[in-house]
């Protein structure tokens, strides 16, 4: 059964993908980033009406402690889930992420011309640059930001050291961060389309504030993130 779910999901997915690229040739020509966003927000959707079908479906709590402002929302990875439902949990959001996404058939397309805010790895400093001017552009454009500073997707028990972007861009954009919380691993793991079914619960946590010292600030963020994870999964272990 579990073989059969995920068949029909990645055949869904094809399908669905293959749809949204008869419409690229429009969009390339209208070049408006926030059309774009729209129809992949629409892509979006169908994905998570996809994963419904075959049984997984999400839920978010803790959504008042959304502010009506400009974010940076820093989220934990554990899935594809959370890159590809981003788009309707925190519409109009601009998403740091790695460029080797860009090369991703139809979907790298959407992303590039949204635009995201890709970063190479290798880099150095002008990566950086780029990131902080890419970031201050979304948002002085009233939209909200959304990094995974674990760097990688990892495992549902697994902490890691958070990278530094998230403190750079912390103090560089004076902006309220929102941790982002969810225990998507449990259901449809890291690098994988083997999909179980369930809920997956999304969580809104209280904003920290702009301005606190590096090292309180990260300790605060990295504290929250761990602690409402591993809440959620021990939930979610409780309820099965």
């Amino acid at each position: 059964m579990a073989r059969l779910r995920s068949t029909v999901f990645l055949l869904l997915l094809v399908v669905w993908t293959a749809l949204l690229a008869v419409t690229i040739p429009y969009y390339a020509l209208r070049n408006a980033p926030p059309a774009t966003r729209r129809f992949s927000r629409l892509w979006a959707g169908g994905v998570m009406a996809i994963l419904r079908l075959v049984g997984l479906s999400y839920r978010t709590v803790g959504g008042a402690n959304r502010p009506a402002e400009p974010a940076l929302y820093v989220g934990n990875h554990q899935s594809a889930f959370e890159t590809i439902a981003a788009a309707v949990l925190i519409p109009d959001v601009a998403i740091v992420l790695k460029e080797e996404l860009y090369r991703i058939p139809v979907f790298g397309w959407f992303l590039k011309r949204s635009p995201m805010i890709a970063i190479d790895r290798a880099g150095g400093a002008s990566s950086v640059k780029k990131m902080f001017r890419e970031g201050r552009e979304a948002s002085e454009h009233g939209r909200n930001l959304l990094i995974f500073p674990e760097g990688t997707r990892r495992a549902v028990d697994e902490r890691a050291d958070f990278h530094r972007g998230v403190l750079l861009l912390y103090k560089a954009l004076d902006l309220p961060v929102v941790p982002m919380v969810h225990n998507a691993g449990l259901f449809w793991p890291a690098r994988s389309f083997a999909i179980r079914p369930g809920t997956i619960t999304v969580s809104y946590l209280p904003s920290i504030p702009p301005g606190l010292p590096d090292r309180e600030f990260m300790a605060r963020l990295s504290e929250a993130i761990y602690h409402e994870r591993d809440r959620l999964v021990a939930e979610a272990g409780a309820m099965s």
